[in-house]
């Protein structure tokens, strides 16, 4: 039975530790990030309450419904409400009636209300989407800013491992009298600033890492990783086609030109609520009510002469009775209210068309300088390979020399610098020239993912 515990303890913990050591790949940050930012489910309470108001317009259509009940006693003169007469004596009574209203005509107003709450709710669904793709750009970028710190770390690394083994062997030489002291200096003092680069890297891989999990809204920095894995530059077709090819396609689905595409509809139907003050209002109403009082002298059919005062029940539908009728409310002048409110609602069109159009220019401004940052990283990520091909062939060319005798130790950390350099530029231009791509493939319709 001991074993048995210590070995359900064992896969307990062990699975306990796997839990915390799980590495998250892009995909799932991004799924992540959309369910359980606040951003989003704050606006998803704004969608909830758009829906609210699609139903406040429904009932406007539906006619109102209130009932009424009073009930209390008298002592000393009053007048009883059932028999209109004068009288001293304490009496109880109770009032009860029913009502329904409801609008015929009123300009088309709710008619519009309705439209213009469908038109919200669409607007703050555009709204939310919006959203999760800013989200989901932002998790990319950051997820890719992890990764290009992870490589640039391992790079530092390999290069301090290399230059460990050349401080041996000048250790090794200066001991041995082939080589002066000061190249073993020299040299210690490119591994003590190849130390100092992983010192750095090592901080900048964390703050990368807690910058991704503060947008995951994940607190446990420590346990929280993603899955390593050294990109290539994905293959990708984009360029095929034109800026003004994928700013046409965008137009056709961007969730922030189909919001301010709603927002001039919803500015239109607030015109049309507002004119609609203009014209006369019809409604109707209806009315059932009854009494009792304590006090009702009624004729006796029995006894002729003699009076009755009926029961409780008898007096509901005895003293009952129904009105209904008709209202219609004509605007003459309410000092210019009604006018200036249309005037304002006509400034709102303009100025929602107005943000509709920059809102098209921006984005056609963001494709274009995102379709230029794509060919330009990708200019320069060619340029580095190319530079760190050159720095790595005059590195070995200056190491072959310089464990021949021919360079000094300063001569050749300088040449050691620079492939470092060389090899850093590429890591940070390969990195912003994939998250260009998946920046202008994004425009283009395309999910993020690493995979493609």
């Amino acid at each position: 039975m001991k074993y048995r515990l210590l070995t359900v303890f064992f896969f307990l913990a062990v699975g306990s530790l796997s839990a915390q050591l799980r590495q998250w790949t892009l995909e799932e940050c991004v799924t992540y990030a959309v369910e359980n930012n606040l951003n989003i489910q704050q606006f998803e309470l704004d969608l909830e309450n758009a829906y609210i108001d699609k139903s406040d317009a429904i009932g406007n259509f539906l006619p109102g419904l209130n009932g009424q009940l009073s009930g209390g006693g008298n002592k000393g003169f009053t007048i009883d409400p059932s028999s209109n007469r004068p009288t001293t004596e304490q009496i109880t009574t109770a009032n009860g009636s029913v009502t329904s209203s409801m609008s015929l005509f009123d300009g088309l107003r709710n008619v519009h209300r309705l439209r213009r709450s469908e038109m919200n709710a669409l607007a703050n669904q555009y709204r939310l989407a919006n959203l999760k793709d800013d989200i989901r750009l932002n998790v990319a970028n950051a997820y890719l800013q992890v990764l290009s710190n992870k490589e640039s770390l391992k790079v530092f690394e390999a290069q301090y491992a290399v230059t460990r083994q050349d401080l041996l062997r000048t250790r090794e030489q200066v001991e041995a009298g082939v080589l002066p002291r000061g190249d073993l200096l020299e040299v210690e003092a490119t591994a003590a600033n190849q130390e100092q680069q992983i010192v750095n890297g090592q901080n900048q891989v964390l703050l990368s890492r807690i910058s991704l999990a503060q947008l995951l809204q994940i607190t446990d920095y420590e346990n929280f990783d993603i899955a390593y894995v050294a990109y290539e530059v994905p293959p990708s077709d984009i360029l095929n086609n034109s800026p003004k090819v994928i700013f046409d396609k965008a137009l056709s689905f961007r969730n922030d030109i189909a919001f301010s595409r709603t927002n001039v509809e919803l500015a239109k139907k607030d015109l049309q609520i507002a004119k609609g003050a203009n014209y006369p209002t019809l409604g109707a109403f209806f009315n059932y009510n009854t009494r009792y009082s304590s006090n009702l002298q009624l004729p006796d059919p029995n006894n002729p002469g003699d009076f009755y005062t009926p029961i409780f029940v008898d007096q509901l539908w005895i003293l009952d009775g129904i009105s209904y009728g008709a209202r219609i409310d004509i605007p003459l002048f309410n000092g210019f209210s009604t006018r200036n409110s249309i005037k304002r609602s006509a400034i709102d069109v303009k100025r929602a068309e107005l943000q509709l159009e920059q809102d098209k220019l921006s984005l056609e401004s963001n494709i274009n300088t995102a379709y230029a940052d794509v060919e330009n990283f990708a200019k320069a990520y060619e340029a580095a390979q190319r530079t760190l091909d050159a720095r790595q062939l005059a590195y070995d060319y200056a190491k072959a020399r310089y464990e021949e005798g021919l360079m000094n130790a300063f001569d050749f950390s300088q040449a050691q610098a620079r492939v470092d350099n060389a090899a850093a530029e590429v890591i940070r231009t390969k990195y912003n020239y994939i998250f260009r791509i998946k920046v202008l493939e994004f425009y283009f319709g395309l999910p993020i993912s690493l995979n493609r």
